[in-house]
């Protein structure tokens, strides 16, 4: 099974790559459609997400809302700014912890070959305390867990 990789890059921006044995297309559409995202992004055991806004266009509106189940939870808002389908979301996001984060430039591409799709995600963020606070949070577990959900989903 494939792992996520993390990597910084200069001193704004993060990269994460995930290779999965499936198509382009449904990679993509796992990343854009509301009823699969409330399936998959869900982070570490025990999370849910009972508000899923995807409005895949460009302009269009994205808003999670996750729950723990016990009173605590947090959301995400952003807009899609350029869709490729099959191959390509630019969006800007913001996470609610409760104050907003800066935006986040997000730059997702879907990259098909022979055993399946390679995903690499480059996270622009407006500076380097930004971008530390992130990695700070443990990030990457959730994303891996979320990931691991996806690859066994598609």
């Amino acid at each position: 099974m494939s792992k996520m990789t993390l990597k910084t890059e200069g001193d704004k921006h993060l990269i994460v790559t995930r290779r999965f044995a499936a198509s382009a297309e449904a990679v993509y559409r796992a990343h854009t459609e509301s009823r699969l995202i409330q399936k998959w992004l869900l982070g570490r055991d025990g999370w849910t997400m009972p508000v899923c806004i995807s409005e895949a266009r460009p302009g269009g509106k994205i808003r999670y809302e996750w729950s723990d189940g016990k009173g605590g939870g947090f959301h995400l808002t952003g807009e899609y700014l350029e869709l490729v389908p099959f191959s390509r979301i630019v969006h800007v996001e913001r996470m609610h912890l409760p104050q907003p984060t800066p935006d986040n430039r997000v730059e997702t591409s879907f990259e098909p070959d022979a055993t399946g799709t390679l995903m690499t995600m480059r996270m622009t963020l407006p500076d380097a305390e930004t971008r530390a606070a992130m990695l700070a949070t443990g990030m990457e577990h959730g994303m891996e867990a979320s990931y691991v959900r996806l690859e066994a989903m598609i």
